[in-house]
C-alpha cells in the first residue's frame, strides 16, 4: 500500500531526473554537480595540461562537489559537433575555435581575417579592450556563456615544398578549413582550394590530395602534419583563438559559488597566451630534430604577403553581415589607441 510521502518523494525524484534528462546534467546525492567537458586537443600540449588543471582545479576548490567528465581528446567529434552537443545540453563546457563558432555565430569568422592583426601584442589589447564585450553578446544571444579567450596562435603556410612567397602558393592544392575567411585567403593566392575536416589533413597530404594549408606552429607540429608537409613559412597571416564557453541556461542554473569556481579553474588568458607561445617558440627552436624546416620572411617579403590577402577583411565582412562592420571599427579604434600608446 502507498503512504502519501512515499507517493510525493518518488514524484520529487521523478522531477529531478526530468530536469536532468533535458540538460544532461546531473546533480548528486551529496549535492555534487557533473559536467561534461569537451574538446580536441592533443596528448602532450598545453591545451591538454591546460584541461587537466581544469579538471583538478575544480574538484579541488569544490572539495570534490564537482566532478567533470573529461571528454577532450576529440571523443565526441569534431568542434561542429561539440557545439551541438552544447546546444543541447549534452555538453556542458567546451573548447571551440572562433572559426567552428562562426557557424553558430558568424562573427567569430572575421578574426581569422588576414592580416587583421599586425603583431600578437595588438592583438591581445584589440581582444581583451574592445572585442570581448561584443563576441560575449553574440555568443550569449545563442546561448553560450563566454568564460575565456583561449589562444591558439597566428597561423603559418605549410607545404610539401617551400612557399615562400604568395606566388608560390598559385596553382598548389591548398587545404581550407570551414569558413569563408580560409576560402578567401586561398583564393587570394590563386591556389586550389580543396575544402577538408581538419581530421582528414594528414591522410590528404600522404594521398597527395592536398599538398599545402595554414594551421597554428602548435596544431602544425603535434598532429602529424608536419612529417608530411615539412616546410613551415612564417607568415603570421591570421589570428587563431578558440573560446572556452559554457552552455549558458546550465551556467545561469548554477549558484554564484560553483560559478566563481569553474570560471577560476581554467587558466585565463593572458596565463594560457604564456603557455601556448612559449610552447610554440619551442617546436620552432626543435625544428631540426621535429624533421621540418622553418622559412623565416623579411619585413619586406611579409609585405608582399600582406599586400596580397590584406583587403579580404572587407570581403569577408561584408560576407558574414550581422555585426562586422561594427567590429571592424572597434578593431581600427583599438589598433589607433595601441599604437598611440607605443609612440
Amino acid at each position: 500500500m502507498f503512504s502519501y510521502p512515499g507517493v510525493f518523494r518518488m514524484f520529487l525524484l521523478a522531477v529531478v531526473l526530468s530536469g536532468c534528462g533535458q540538460n544532461e546534467t546531473a546533480v548528486t546525492v551529496d549535492g555534487g554537480l557533473e559536467l561534461t567537458a569537451a574538446g580536441t586537443t592533443f596528448p602532450n600540449t598545453e591545451g591538454e595540461r591546460h584541461w587537466l588543471q581544469f579538471s583538478e582545479r575544480a574538484e579541488a576548490q569544490s572539495q570534490g562537489r564537482i566532478k567533470p567528465k573529461m571528454l577532450i581528446y576529440g571523443q565526441l567529434g569534431s568542434e561542429e559537433q561539440i557545439l551541438s552537443g552544447l546546444r543541447r545540453g549534452r555538453v556542458q563546457f567546451a573548447n571551440v575555435s572562433a572559426m567552428s563558432a562562426s557557424t553558430l555565430v558568424p562573427e567569430s569568422a572575421l578574426l581569422y581575417a588576414p592580416f587583421l592583426f599586425a603583431d600578437a601584442a595588438e592583438a591581445d589589447f584589440i581582444i581583451d579592450e574592445y572585442l570581448t564585450p561584443v563576441y560575449s553578446d553574440l555568443l550569449a544571444a545563442k546561448g553560450l556563456h563566454l568564460i575565456t579567450w583561449y589562444e591558439i596562435g597566428f597561423l603559418q603556410v605549410y607545404g610539401k615544398e617551400p612557399i615562400l612567397l604568395p606566388a608560390d602558393a598559385a596553382g598548389r592544392r591548398f587545404r581550407v578549413g570551414a569558413g569563408l575567411a580560409a576560402r578567401l585567403f586561398a583564393e587570394s593566392l590563386n591556389a586550389d582550394v580543396i575544402p577538408l575536416g581538419f581530421a582528414d589533413v594528414v591522410a590528404g597530404l600522404q594521398t597527395g590530395l592536398i599538398e599545402a594549408g595554414e594551421n597554428a606552429v602548435s596544431l602544425y607540429t603535434r598532429s602529424g602534419i608536419a612529417p608530411e608537409a615539412p616546410h613551415l613559412t612564417l607568415t603570421d597571416h591570421s589570428y587563431g583563438v578558440s573560446m572556452i564557453v559554457v552552455q549558458k541556461d546550465w551556467w545561469d542554473a548554477l549558484t554564484p559559488a560553483n560559478q566563481k569556481i569553474l570560471s577560476e579553474a581554467f587558466p585565463g588568458i593572458s596565463a594560457s597566451r604564456v603557455d601556448v607561445r612559449a610552447e610554440s617558440i619551442n617546436d620552432l627552436e626543435n625544428a631540426k630534430s621535429l624533421g621540418i624546416t622553418v622559412h623565416s620572411l623579411a619585413p619586406a617579403e611579409r609585405a608582399e604577403w600582406a599586400e596580397v590577402a590584406g583587403g579580404i577583411r572587407r570581403e569577408l565582412a561584408a560576407g558574414i553581415g550581422g555585426r562586422s562592420q561594427e567590429i571592424l571599427d572597434l578593431i581600427d579604434t583599438g589598433r589607433a589607441v595601441y599604437r598611440a600608446g607605443q609612440e
